[in-house]
């Protein structure tokens, strides 16, 4: 019950599913650090324009799926996702985002950002994968 009350919240799963194992077939929830590890997946993983009621909402380095792999992008696209995370995750302060290139692909990005949960101090890693060239193959 404690959870229900924590400013860490609790939320649908992303993606959405069934709990598994629940006979009820109800909807799997996210709790406390997950559910705001998820928070920031939906946030990055969400074009600016692509929710129709909240155009603004999602983060910018959508823009630059066109863009050359270079600093110059690498740069951008980590002001994206600070400036993204800074304007819809209030529960977090962003430690670091760094991107670098996957030595393995050569048109993936990797976008390491580092958080701290304000309520609980406790700090977090996340890789979030970026493809240049509009494509994942």
């Amino acid at each position: 019950m404690a959870d229900l009350i924590d400013p860490r919240g609790v939320g649908w799963s992303f993606p959405v599913h069934v709990e598994e194992a629940d006979a009820h077939g109800r909807i799997a929830l996210a709790r406390l650090d997950e559910s705001v590890r998820q928070s920031i997946l939906v946030i990055v993983g969400t074009a600016k324009g692509e929710r129709v009621m909240r155009p603004d909402f999602g983060c910018g380095l959508h823009d630059r799926v066109f863009g050359a792999a270079d600093t110059t992008t690498a740069a951008l696209i980590a002001l994206d996702v600070e400036d993204a995370l800074i304007d819809w995750e209030p529960r977090v302060q962003v430690l670091n985002v760094d991107v670098t290139a996957d030595p393995a692909q050569e048109n993936k990005l990797l976008v390491a950002l580092t958080y701290r949960v304000r309520s609980t101090n406790n700090v977090f890693n996340l890789v979030y994968p970026f493809y240049l060239g509009g494509g994942a193959g």
